[in-house]
């Protein structure tokens, strides 16, 4: 009977030690899993900026914030064994207010643009809409168990304009115009995000005009857009 006793005894000890092998050995390994040395950055986005313009026509002005938004997701593609350095594409969707005194007034079907010289008006606002496709060149400071870092991302971001409207409020008149084609369709310009962790500075620079065949008497508008804000990643 005693030695029946010991022999379970005996087995019960090896069933737990092999069940605390067994443990021990999926922690590590859970562990292990955990630092994922061929990590991607693939991140959402979120900015939100201020919409000036630059080069634009004589008396222009900008009265009141301009505000812009924009929303998508980038693919990371790493460059180095580290993975400090990356290529990013991505799609996302923003839109730009414009609140200034380029006033557009329409006779039998014709689009024509003035600078407003008083501000008796109460709304003067372009809205645009667009689709974007960023294409941007990395780099940072994160390791696979470090996720928050340094970064300066820089690149390029094309935007074909999906839907646009302009209002003007005032002087006993009110008039809203949509899809006007003066507009360019397509936009380009580059732009740069650099931060710690979370908040970024997020500047973008247009390359091309705003309009493709607007224009103050004889005189071109070649306004180029300039935003500047914060950008957000979210993991």
């Amino acid at each position: 009977m005693i030695s029946l006793a010991i022999i379970h005894m005996k087995k019960t000890i090896l069933i737990v030690l092999l069940s605390i092998t067994r443990i021990f050995g999926q922690t590590e390994a859970i562990e292990n899993a955990a630092i994922d040395s061929l990590y991607r950055e693939d991140q959402f986005y979120f900015n939100i900026t201020n919409n000036s313009l630059q080069n634009t026509p004589s008396g222009f002005k900008q009265n009141r914030f301009s505000p812009g938004l924009g929303i998508g997701f980038l693919r990371d593609m790493p460059l180095n064994k580290k993975r400090t350095f990356a290529i990013a594409v991505g799609c996302g969707y923003s839109v730009s207010i414009l609140n200034q005194n380029l006033r557009i007034t329409n006779n039998n079907q014709t689009n024509n643009f003035a600078v407003i010289s008083d501000y008796s008006y109460d709304k003067n606002k372009y809205s645009m809409h667009y689709v974007d496709l960023p294409i941007e060149f990395r780099w940072r400071t994160s390791t696979p168990t470090n996720t928050e870092f340094w970064r300066i991302y820089t690149g390029f971001k094309f935007s074909y304009l999906l839907y646009n409207q302009y209002k003007f409020e005032g002087d006993n008149q009110n008039l809203s115009l949509t899809n006007i084609p003066e507009l360019n369709k397509i936009q380009y310009g580059c732009y740069l995000s650099a931060g710690w962790n979370t908040f970024n500075v997020y500047v973008l620079y247009g390359l091309n005009p705003l309009f493709k065949s607007a224009a103050i008497g004889l005189e071109p508008i070649n306004a180029t857009t300039l935003n500047f804000g914060l950008q957000f990643y979210i993991l």
